[in-house]
Order: C-alpha cells, then sequence, then structure tokens
C-alpha cells in the first residue's frame, strides 16, 4: 500500500498561448490522506485547479502540457494511464464536484437520468441505479427525491443544484472527492450546510477530500491542511491553525490581512439630505410575490447594504427602484420626485444620475466593445454630458481613478482578469457622475485581495465624490466592513433594518441571528468554537 491516499509529486503545467508559454503549475507536491481534507488556496491564477484537473485528466492537451511529475493513487502514476483506465476511476474511485453546478448539468436530461449515467456507465443495472439515485437525493437533503429525480436542473435553486452535484459525485462512493470552489455563489446560510454535508458524508464513507478554494472562511471551518499557491507554486503548507495564526510567507500574510471582517464599523450619512425614499413598494409576478411593501430612505453618501438569502427579493427591490422591473404596487422617490408617475423622457434624463454595477462583469461587459468604447458609450447617449473632443483624455482619467492606466483603453475586456473587468464596469458606472451607484453582488466572485481592494476603491469613490451606494450582497464580512446601515430581506419582506453596528452586535429578529452565525470567520479557532455552539443547540 502507498504511504498516502493520492500524492502529487513535482508536478509542471505548461499552456502555450498565443502570446508564449504560461507555467501555470512548477514542481508542486502534495499529498491527500485517508478521511483528510486538504485545502488548496490561492487566488485566480495561482494554479491551485490545474492540478486538480491533472488528477481527472480534464487539461486540454495540446494546448496543455505536462511538463514533469507523477500523481499516484494506489501506487499507480495517474499521468502514465491510459484514457480508459482514466474513464474506469473517474466518478467510480475520484469525483469531482464544480464551483458552477448548472454549467455542469445538462439542461435537456432529467437530473435522475444524470445521476443514473454516473453509475449505469460503470455496469450497475438502471434499477440499482434508480434506487440508489433515490437514496443520494434523500441524503443531500433534497425534498420527495420521487418528484425530484423527474425535474430538470433549471428547476432547483443554486444551493440544490450544489447538492444534487454532491450526489452526482458520491454515487459510486469514491475514494477521493475533489470540490473546486464548490460554495463561492452560495449564500451563506446554504454554503455552511452544503459544507456540513461534504464533512458528514465524509465522516461516513472515510473519503479524502480536495478542496480548491480562495475563501479563508471555508478553510476555517472544514480543513485539516492547508497548502497555499501563488503563481503555480506552493508558497506555504500545514495545518489550518498553523497557516492563519503563523503565517510564514508574505503573500499568505497578504491573503490573511484582506480577510474582510476584522475592521471598524461605519456609521454615518444619515445627515445629509435624502436621495432615495421607498415607499411600501411592491412586486408581484402572476401569483409569486417577489417583494412587498418595502421602505427605506438612502441619504447622499451613504451606503446602505440588502442582504438575504437568494430569492429573499433584495436584487427585486433594487431593479424595481430603478425602474428596470415595473412596480405593482408603492412608490418610489428620487430628490422628492416619484420615479413611478415620471415620464419616460424625464426618467431617462435622470438614469445618468443612478448607476448599477453587476456580479459578473464577463456578462456586463460587451466583448465586442473596446475599454475606451464601453465607457464612452455614456456620452454617446447622454449627448449633453461631455464635448467629443474630450472623450479620450475623460477616459483615460476614469481609467487611472479606478486603478487601471491609460493603455488600457485600447484593450478588450478578455483582455483582462475578474477584478480588473470590475474596475473597468466601475469606470463605466462614473463616466455619467451619478449620484448613486447600485452594486448588485460586485465583489461576491473576486478574490479576497482583489475583493478587498475593490472594496477600498468604493470607499475612496464615497468619501471623494459624495456618491451613495445600494450595496447587495450576501458576504457578511464586507457589507460589515463597507455598509453604514443595513437591510435583512427575507421572503420579499424588510425583517430587520439598522446601523451595521446594530445588525452585527445586536440582532433582533431570528433570521438575522442565523445569517450571522452561518457566517465563516477566517480565524480556525472562532469556526471551532462556533461549531461547538451550533452543536450544543442541536442537542
Amino acid at each position: 500500500m502507498a504511504d498516502h491516499l493520492l500524492e502529487v509529486r513535482d508536478l509542471s503545467v505548461r499552456f502555450h498561448t498565443a502570446a508564449g508559454a504560461v507555467d501555470a503549475v512548477k514542481n508542486v507536491s502534495w499529498h491527500l490522506d485517508k478521511g483528510e481534507t486538504l485545502a488548496i488556496l490561492g487566488e485566480s491564477g495561482s494554479g491551485k485547479s490545474v492540478s486538480a484537473s491533472a488528477i481527472m485528466n480534464l487539461i486540454d492537451i495540446p494546448p496543455g502540457e505536462i511538463v514533469s511529475g507523477s500523481i499516484l493513487f494506489e501506487d499507480r502514476d495517474l499521468l502514465a494511464i491510459s484514457a480508459e483506465e482514466h474513464r474506469k476511476l473517474n466518478g467510480k474511485r475520484i469525483s469531482m464536484i464544480f464551483q458552477d453546478p448548472l454549467s455542469h448539468l445538462n439542461p435537456v436530461y432529467r437530473v435522475g437520468w444524470q445521476i443514473m449515467e454516473t453509475m449505469t456507465a460503470h455496469g450497475r443495472s438502471r434499477d440499482e441505479a434508480r434506487k440508489r439515485a433515490r437514496e443520494l437525493v434523500a441524503r443531500v437533503g433534497i425534498p420527495d427525491p420521487d418528484a425530484a429525480l423527474e425535474k430538470y436542473p433549471h428547476q432547483f435553486s443554486g444551493g440544490q443544484r450544489q447538492r444534487l452535484m454532491i450526489a452526482m459525485a458520491l454515487a459510486l462512493k469514491p475514494d477521493i472527492l475533489i470540490a473546486d470552489e464548490p460554495t463561492t455563489a452560495l449564500d451563506v446560510t446554504v454554503q455552511a450546510e452544503v459544507l456540513a454535508l461534504l464533512k458528514e458524508l465524509q465522516a461516513e464513507t472515510g473519503m479524502g477530500l480536495l478542496l480548491i478554494t480562495h475563501d479563508l472562511g471555508v478553510v476555517a471551518e472544514i480543513a485539516d491542511r492547508v497548502v497555499v499557491m501563488n503563481a503555480g507554486e506552493i508558497v506555504e503548507e500545514g495545518t489550518a491553525h498553523e497557516v492563519y495564526h503563523n503565517p510564514q510567507h508574505a503573500y499568505t500574510r497578504k491573503l490573511i490581512a484582506a480577510a474582510p471582517g476584522k475592521g471598524d464599523m461605519r456609521s454615518g450619512g444619515s445627515e445629509r439630505p435624502v436621495l432615495l425614499e421607498a415607499r411600501n413598494v411592491s412586486k408581484t409576478y402572476g401569483d409569486f410575490t417577489a417583494l412587498e411593501n418595502a421602505s427605506f430612505k438612502l441619504h447622499a453618501g451613504q451606503t446602505i447594504a440588502v442582504v438575504g438569502e437568494s430569492g429573499s427579493g433584495k436584487s427585486t427591490l433594487a431593479r424595481t427602484i430603478l425602474q428596470l422591473e415595473a412596480p405593482t404596487g408603492g412608490e418610489a422617490f428620487w430628490k422628492g420626485r416619484n420615479l413611478f408617475d415620471m415620464p419616460s423622457k424625464e426618467l431617462f434624463g435622470l438614469r445618468r444620475q443612478m448607476q448599477m454595477v453587476f456580479q459578473d462583469p464577463t456578462q456586463s461587459l460587451n466583448p465586442r466593445m473596446s475599454v475606451f468604447e464601453l465607457i464612452s458609450e455614456a456620452w454617446a447617449i447622454h449627448r449633453d454630458l461631455l464635448p467629443k473632443p474630450r472623450w479620450k483624455e475623460r477616459v483615460e482619467e476614469l481609467l487611472v481613478q479606478v486603478g487601471l492606466r491609460p493603455e488600457h483603453a485600447k484593450r478588450y475586456p478578455h483582455q483582462f482578469s475578474g477584478g480588473q473587468r470590475q474596475r473597468i464596469a466601475i469606470a463605466r458606472a462614473l463616466a455619467l457622475e451619478p449620484e448613486l451607484i447600485v452594486c448588485d453582488e460586485a465583489v461576491s466572485a473576486l478574490d479576497v485581495s482583489i475583493q478587498a481592494q475593490v472594496i477600498a476603491l468604493l470607499g475612496r469613490l464615497r468619501d471623494e465624490l459624495g456618491i451613495a451606494f445600494l450595496f447587495i450582497a450576501h458576504d457578511l464580512p464586507v457589507v460589515r466592513d463597507f455598509a453604514d446601515d443595513v437591510i435583512v430581506m427575507q421572503r420579499g419582506h424588510i425583517v430587520e433594518s439598522g446601523t451595521a453596528e446594530q445588525i452585527f452586535n445586536r440582532p433582533r429578529e431570528a433570521y438575522t441571528q442565523a445569517l450571522l452565525a452561518a457566517g465563516l470567520d477566517p480565524d480556525p479557532d472562532v469556526q471551532a468554537e462556533r461549531r461547538r455552539q451550533r452543536l450544543q443547540a442541536a442537542v
């Protein structure tokens, strides 16, 4: 028997691109033992997912190239076996769940068929596979398993789709489960449930869990050991406790310092004039009420965060107030003027004062337009704002203001990282010199250090330009650091609101308390105490 369940030795992976060769992984070595959770921690581009892809034989060759190394599983080198041997192992002995389940579940097949296919492809009978699929769907907490098997992926929530992916991955009781950013886009309560489910299933089966993440809170909650990667290399490794409390490498210290939720809380803005007021705003879709009687006031230069789980109505609230959705009740006032009764021509003129930054800049930025065209488009629409001879100069000023360079104006969105694309989206919003920016999950998918940079940028713009923010988020530590006031939403209703200090230190409602309790702290000791308290409460 091998000393370890899985061992990666001196792995190097290179990708050949039009711009030249890129060394994605450089002489990486780590191991995973039975029943252990190993977290590979790092930001986008660090190489953490590449070694996992090599394990599963998912690297496209070419343009990828395994330059050196070996991956040992039961004394066999996975880099030396045939594709047919890999197919026998993948799913049965080594399985994987991905960050975005909607991209990995086939939209035209029922989920029952997809879970069963995992088993029938490895020789199980259809009856046996059907029985096992029902057991798995029930085990991962999906209600009414028989009905669930007959549904399609789009009929489930994001958290439920991730649970279905876990069910599929565990169908054949694998020895190793690779989880690649499995909770990044999930609400805090759903994230906590998915992580708890993974630990329960691991305890039942004794599988080794390889967790790929950029989230220190996830590491603190679930990992036994941590490998920290940067620029394709391992810069540090140790237990979760050792790495957090005694980091040896400057990059690890930078990651820990960037973790949100540790700074002083703000409280200000309410003494300034009211910019936006919502009174009993409601929105229904047929028989479904997405938003009911929502009311709040936002002052100039103030940040109000709107938090809650998926489906709570927080995005519907913002989109309805901005007239991106037609309201079914209530009123919304911008500087005392009712937006809902305003003629479309007048509303068009006001839109320059209210801008929106969306969660995914890859989708919100037109890939066919250069950065210059994306930012200057606002002045082409609102022709009275800036003379055309000044466009180039102003685009360059905005790029510098958001931490980019003037020469970036000639490039296209695909030539930037996720954090840089979000900065371009912010520059585009600033082009019209707005008084309000609505951020709809604008930093939720960013790496921790990039997230910290974007939040610092938004804070600087708020302080320097007096911009107000309506900040929609499920990341509570970020909200704690950035917001003046917080609105908590559940099932279309505002259940609690107050200053950030009141909400985080003295929450009144049980739902708010549950949201806060489900949040993850980057300190493993704090998380261990929270787990102990949860277990006590359950008893």
